[in-house]
């Protein structure tokens, strides 16, 4: 039996097979790659988490080296209570924030080689364009800013999307969320400049206010969240 190349009926038929089998190729190629994206999502995770208290390393190494510094992780519940049976590495804040309301607060106890620790919190907002978040580490004494981490989706380069560079990041070191009296003040991105002897505030992105202030309403409600751990836990 001949088909009639030239004719509508051939080239529908030929279009059909060709949409199911690229759909099929494509389909198995997904499937195929999921492992290797969940691999590299999850390093890069990792990644994120030891960038907030100084520590860079590739790739082929976060895992490793993750395991030797994060001896210990927690989640807390919305009132800052303790949860059990939730492991907090497993926790997408991102996908519970988008959804409605946060319902899982991981921590990461970082221990360094002296036996200093650093309490890695993970935190998601909302910037100009889309979703913002971040990692902000605090000293034992849950009180000073060890460093912080912070990225973005879709901020506009140059403005926005500076919340990912060092420049921006390097000023929460040193930061208090609580003032001298004990009370919880969080650290807030200023516009117009903080102030070189303010203790609670880094500078705001010039140009980049409504990132800055998403920036800053991320921490100060993420961290509020933490308040009862902290004053509970401190050294």
């Amino acid at each position: 039996m001949s088909f009639d190349v030239n004719s509508n009926k051939y080239t529908f038929i030929f279009s059909a097979i060709m949409v199911v089998v690229v759909a099929a190729l494509l389909a198995f190629a997904a499937e195929s790659l999921k492992p290797m994206q969940q691999k590299n999502i999850r390093s890069e995770k990792m990644q994120n988490i030891l960038s907030s208290v100084g520590i860079e390393v590739e790739a082929a190494q976060a895992e490793e080296t993750f395991n030797k510094f994060i001896t210990e992780q927690v989640v807390l519940d919305h009132s800052g209570n303790e949860k059990a049976g939730t492991v907090a590495f497993n926790v997408d804040i991102l996908k519970e924030y988008k959804s409605g309301g946060q319902q899982n607060f991981p921590i990461f106890i970082y221990t360094a080689e002296s036996g200093e620790k650093k309490y890695i919190i993970p935190m998601v907002g909302k910037g100009l364009w889309g979703p913002i978040w971040g990692y902000v580490a605090l000293d034992g004494d849950l009180n000073t800013v060890a460093g912080a981490s912070f990225d973005h989706k879709s901020e506009t380069p140059g403005l926005g999307a500076e919340i990912k560079e060092k420049w921006f990041q390097t000023p929460f070191k040193g930061k208090k969320i609580f003032d001298a009296s004990g009370n919880y003040v969080s650290v807030k991105v200023i516009k117009g400049g903080a102030g070189e002897n303010n203790e609670h505030g880094v500078d705001a992105i010039s140009g980049g206010t409504i990132t800055s202030v998403g920036v800053s309403e991320m921490v100060e409600r993420t961290l509020k969240t933490y308040e009862n751990y902290f004053k509970s836990n401190k050294n």
